[in-house]
């Protein structure tokens, strides 16, 4: 709900794109500090489905928040509050399915495909409901949505502590590491170059006469491929290993940008745009995951996955829609999606160079 509508929401509400842009950037940069100070609590507590119910469940009261009132600042104030809580809850989720995993870790993506699932069926009856009701159903639609979220936490078991691995390295002394900066700083350019898609995508499309049912489906046509992809992950990691996969997923993310930006009226390269989600999402994020857990382990498992969602999603996702919306009337959208796809090739680049010498460090071939 809200990657492909809450835009359109504010737009309707009557904000300029870049507050638009400004908006979105504050609901994406509290993932900055707030995944790092949840995720230091629950290394040190060990509870983590505790906090994810917790935050679950103040997620959903902050958020109530939004039908007060629809003044900028007091939107941005919530979607502040709802953000730091809202961010507590994925980066120990995903600690805690790597811990039920355990040494399957590699399935991941076979469990994550549910989320794909669910964000097919949102997108399209939620862009049919908006063919026939006034955008003012979305934070109507995401409050229960966060209800929803809290009350299935309840039923999700700790993981067990013997899941987790006892040996760790220090997260100072990972972070002075060639390779994991290298990976760090790929993870924030590619989630920066995601920034005009996330936030303006919808309203792109509507600007060249696209009808919201019909965008509600190519959204979930992008997903749809990420379903795919996700559903065959576990037999290419091992086989690929992790550096190749991530290294085509930034080509073909940065080809995906160039389509959307050059041939925003012609439907089969719009299609074939979307339909490459599941190397700018799915494969990225499968292998990303992956690295994570196996670089941090132990008592850094949570931090890991919460720096790694602070750096990309966080930083790299709001400066992203940042920029995106500052740079949307001038020099104006197709520059934009250029611009994404040239900060999806520095991250190739980066990769390129320094993601090998972890390998070869490493000598360890999922």
């Amino acid at each position: 709900m809200l990657v492909p509508y809450w835009s359109l929401y504010l737009k309707w509400e009557g904000f300029s794109a870049s507050q638009i842009g400004e908006l979105t950037a504050i609901l994406l940069a509290s993932r900055i500090v707030a995944p790092n100070i949840w995720g230091w609590i629950a290394d040190h507590q060990g509870r983590r489905m505790r906090i994810v119910r917790f935050a679950s469940f103040i997620t959903m009261l902050v958020f109530s928040a939004i039908f007060i009132h629809q003044s900028y600042l007091w939107i941005a104030a919530t979607l502040l509050l709802f953000s730091f809580f809202w961010n507590a809850s994925l980066p120990q989720f995903e600690v805690t399915t790597l811990q039920h995993l355990g040494d399957h870790s590699h399935h991941y993506s076979k469990v994550r495909v549910w989320g794909s699932v669910g964000f097919i069926i949102i997108v399209i009856s939620l862009g049919w409901l908006l063919e026939h009701y006034e955008p003012d159903i979305v934070p109507i639609a995401l409050l229960l949505t966060t209800a929803g979220i809290w009350l299935v936490s309840l039923s999700v078991p700790e993981s067990a502590s013997r899941h987790m691995s006892l040996e760790h390295v220090s997260l100072r002394s990972l972070l002075k590491r060639p390779a994991v900066l290298a990976f760090l700083s790929m993870c924030f350019l590619v989630q920066l170059s995601h920034g005009p898609y996330y936030t303006f995508y919808t309203i792109y499309l509507e600007d060249y006469g696209y009808s919201r049912s019909l965008i509600g489906q190519l959204w979930a046509l992008g997903v749809f491929a990420e379903v795919i992809i996700f559903l065959f992950m576990h037999r290419w990691l091992p086989r690929f290993g992790l550096r190749y996969v991530l290294l085509l997923s930034l080509l073909l993310s940065s080809l995906r940008w160039v389509l959307i930006a050059l041939f925003p009226q012609n439907m089969p390269l719009l299609i074939a745009a979307q339909l490459l989600h599941a190397a700018s999402f799915g494969t990225y994020h499968a292998a990303a995951i992956a690295w994570v857990h196996r670089h941090f382990t132990g008592k850094t498992q949570g931090r890991g996955q919460a720096l790694y969602s602070s750096v990309s999603f966080g930083a790299g996702g709001a400066l992203g829609s940042l920029l995106s919306g500052y740079l949307w009337l001038t020099p104006g959208p197709m520059w934009t999606f250029l611009l994404a796809a040239l900060a999806a090739l520095i991250g190739f680049a980066i990769s390129w160079r320094w993601l090998l010498e972890d390998d070869r460090h490493k000598k360890v071939v999922l």
